[in-house]
């Protein structure tokens, strides 16, 4: 009996959506770097996201290697910022804080400049390397990290390297309190600011940052893309649908913006802007037929 030839399998590579989400999918094991640098596949498709986090390792593996295993603590941290911001040069980008690039880690590598969050994740991860626990705080208006020691928390900022006094973070505090309209939402002990930012936490920050500047741009194309990143970390913010529906209605996907509609209006009927929606998706249904 003739064998009949096999057809050979073929496997496509993820897109870089189904990729970030395969990396957010789990809280127990999110890979936080990884997933950060993953963010930068939609500027630079075809990214190697591995090379990558294989050039940070290489940074700190470069520090490890001058360090012994017993080294106290201090004497560590004291290393560690030397290189970071003046043996390597990473510092905040003063002169184009809102450039796109700053939230992209692949250029913060190589331009040694960044915001406050990405410069802090290449911070922690080298921190990592060399034995220190370094965690990201989200603090009001600026990221910050925070790191333990025996002798007690220390606070740095990484947009500038200066480490941080409770003084000074009360005065950063205050800053934020009188120039927000929602003043009593500040009013809360300092040290609930401090705590650890989640890994799913600090993501999502970053892709709000993203969101903040293509919507200041106008950028709708990139915009979308940061949208459905959010979408997929965090499947019921339901006013990111909202929002990329009028993204979607705005390139004339319409269906699509409607079903997004749909969504945000099923989880959230009594919104103020319900009725309009409403309109919207029978006109955007109208439309289609």
């Amino acid at each position: 009996m003739p064998t009949v030839p096999r057809p050979t399998p073929t496997f496509s590579a993820p897109s870089a959506l189904e990729y970030f989400d395969a990396l957010v999918a789990d809280d127990d094991q999110f890979p936080l770097l990884e997933a950060a640098v993953a963010l930068a596949q939609d500027e630079t498709p075809g990214l190697d996201v591995q090379a990558v986090l294989a050039d940070v390792d290489e940074l700190a593996q470069r520090l490890k290697s001058r360090l012994a295993p017993d080294a106290p603590v201090v004497h560590k941290l004291r290393c560690l910022n030397r290189y970071f911001f003046e043996e390597l040069g990473f510092a905040g980008n003063v002169n184009d804080y809102h450039d796109p690039a700053n939230s992209y880690l692949p250029d913060v590598l190589a331009r040694r400049r960044g915001i406050p969050i990405t410069l802090a994740l290449v911070y922690m991860e080298i921190a990592s390397h060399v034995g220190l626990r370094a965690e990201g705080v989200s603090f009001p208006g600026h990221f910050l990290v925070k790191l333990r020691l025996p002798q007690g928390e220390v606070v740095i900022d990484p947009f500038t390297g200066q480490s941080l006094s409770r003084n000074d973070l009360e005065e950063r505090l205050d800053l934020v309190r009188q120039a927000s309209a929602l003043r009593d939402a500040f009013d809360v002990p300092l040290g609930l600011f401090l705590q650890a930012a989640g890994a799913r936490d600090i993501i999502g920050r970053m892709l709000r940052n993203l969101q903040q500047i293509h919507q200041g741009r106008g950028d709708t194309r990139r915009l979308l893309a940061v949208l459905d990143r959010q979408v997929v970390l965090d499947p019921q913010d339901w006013d990111t649908y909202r929002l990329r529906g009028d993204v979607l209605d705005g390139l004339g996907r319409t269906e699509e913006a409607a079903f997004d509609w749909g969504l945000y209006l099923e989880h959230t009927p009594d919104a103020t802007d319900a009725d309009t929606l409403r309109r919207r998706i029978l006109a955007a249904r109208t439309q289609r037929h």
